[in-house]
């Protein structure tokens, strides 16, 4: 594990943080929220360390997880992912604060980055907590996982991405039981609607989201790169940009390292 280095390219410890827990290793960022006296409600301040945590993988891509706060049996603390926005901050924000698109900002940054995004969830994930876990390419969860959008009940509307990103996911008719009608889902129920790809323990989350990055970190990075870009092209791009890459990926390096290897394995 290495210390996070800023925009500037000068190295920042753990501490240089005040709302995540930053983690570098060799082929991964974790990142954890971690404003557990409010439930890790996403402020100014998380929004715009995330926004120097993606400014980072920009520049040296690696492989995001993004997780919460882990449950403390000693203390009694429970698991949570992220309770939504901050409601104190969000109370007094107006019209033009909308427009400048704070949380959807931070939240579609996310889900440009160049490497894929695990979002590993536990407890409450609710409001920009779950916009935020719909920006990830995966996420994984527990049991105690409540995942929803709970915004038309506070009078505003959920802007940063759900409105779109969750009918993708899960379809219409359940995008608009959670964005109309207040539902929100368990672990359980998340697992049926595809919204989570596998449900774990609380105690394996973390594992599996490691063992997730490893298989990940398998592949080719160009590769899983180029693949992620094309993979959200809008439709009437294709085929042209898949040829396009594919001509690009066909003079990497690896392109012919992994496929010599391939051949030799056969040999035996």
């Amino acid at each position: 594990m290495t210390e996070v280095m800023d925009d500037a390219g000068t190295r920042l410890g753990a501490g240089s943080f005040g709302t995540l827990l930053v983690e570098e290793y060799e082929d991964r960022l974790l990142v954890r929220l971690h404003r557990p006296e409010v439930r890790n409600a996403i402020d100014q301040q998380m929004v715009d360390e995330l926004h120097h945590v993606c400014a980072y993988l920009e520049r040296t891509p690696r492989i995001l997880i993004l997780s919460g706060t882990q449950a403390d049996p000693a203390t009694g603390a429970k698991a949570i992912f992220a309770s939504g926005a901050d409601i104190a901050q969000l109370r007094e924000r107006r019209r033009d604060d909308a427009l400048a698109g704070i949380n959807s900002g931070i939240f579609d940054r996310i889900a440009k980055l160049p490497m894929p995004v695990i979002a590993a969830l536990d407890g409450y994930v609710l409001g920009g907590g779950a916009e935020l876990a719909y920006a990830a390419d995966f996420r994984i969860g527990t049991d105690a996982v409540r995942m929803g959008n709970p915004e038309t009940n506070l009078g505003i509307l959920a802007a940063a991405g759900a409105t779109w990103r969750l009918k993708e996911l899960v379809g219409e008719p359940r995008a608009k039981q959670i964005l109309l009608a207040g539902k929100v889902l368990t672990g359980q129920e998340c697992l049926s609607s595809g919204l989570i790809t596998e449900l774990v323990g609380p105690d394996e989350l973390m594992d599996a989201a490691h063992a997730l990055a490893d298989s990940i970190a398998a592949q080719d990075p160009l590769a899983v790169r180029i693949t992620k870009s094309v993979f959200h092209a809008p439709r009437e791009a294709h085929p042209v940009i898949d040829t396009v890459a594919q001509g690009m990926l066909f003079e990497s390096q690896a392109k012919f390292d992994r496929m010599q290897a391939f051949l030799d394995r056969k040999k035996k």
